[in-house]
């Protein structure tokens, strides 16, 4: 659908500014967004780059086993059917300890590394697991203690206070949580 409504918007836009002879304006506006998007893909690399090295030298430091035992209570209620010994179990813990960073880029490899070991341990290799649906939902809406991606962002357009937005994530994080573990929940129960 964005294949469509994409190259639709870009035609309008060029056909009025040509017929309203804002062609220069037009050109101007072209040149500083790719000016400007080049600038924050650098920025994002910077980020990403930065964040997922922290998460590879902690995934092999004594770091990620007590991040691990500090979650197994919520990861327990979450996974039910997860083995705390099995290499998935590492993968989720360190997947949400990234999301709960904020870092979503740096989480997104240790969340497709996790989902191919949770389909290993399925049943229904054709079906979806109970585990599989709640952490696709647990990354969907997870909380950011601290959202750098947005941070990054508001910093390199020139916010005057980037990080003032950190309270209201936190807020509308924690009510998505809730509302999706909650429906996830009634949802697998219901199912069995």
């Amino acid at each position: 659908m964005l294949n469509l409504i994409w190259p639709i918007f870009i035609i309008i836009s060029c056909t009025y500014g040509i017929f309203s002879g804002k062609v220069n304006e037009m050109n101007t506006a072209v040149f500083s967004s790719v000016a400007d998007a080049v600038q924050l893909a650098i920025t994002f690399l910077g980020t990403i780059c930065l964040w997922s090295g922290i998460m590879q030298i902690a995934s092999k430091t004594s770091l990620m086993i007590k991040l691990t035992q500090l979650l197994k209570p919520i990861i327990s209620f979450l996974f039910p059917d997860v083995n705390p010994e099995k290499e998935e179990y590492k993968q989720i813990s360190m997947n949400i300890v990234a999301n709960l960073l904020g870092l979503g880029n740096a989480a997104t490899p240790i969340g497709l590394k996790a989902m191919k070991e949770l389909q290993k341990s399925n049943p229904k290799k054709d079906t979806l697991s109970n585990s599989m649906i709640m952490f696709i939902v647990i990354n969907t809406a997870s909380i950011q203690l601290i959202p750098t991606t947005v941070i990054a962002i508001r910093d390199s357009l020139g916010a005057s206070n980037p990080t003032e937005v950190i309270v209201p994530i936190w807020i509308v994080s924690i009510c998505s949580i809730i509302t999706v573990v909650i429906a996830t929940k009634l949802f697998i129960k219901l199912g069995k």
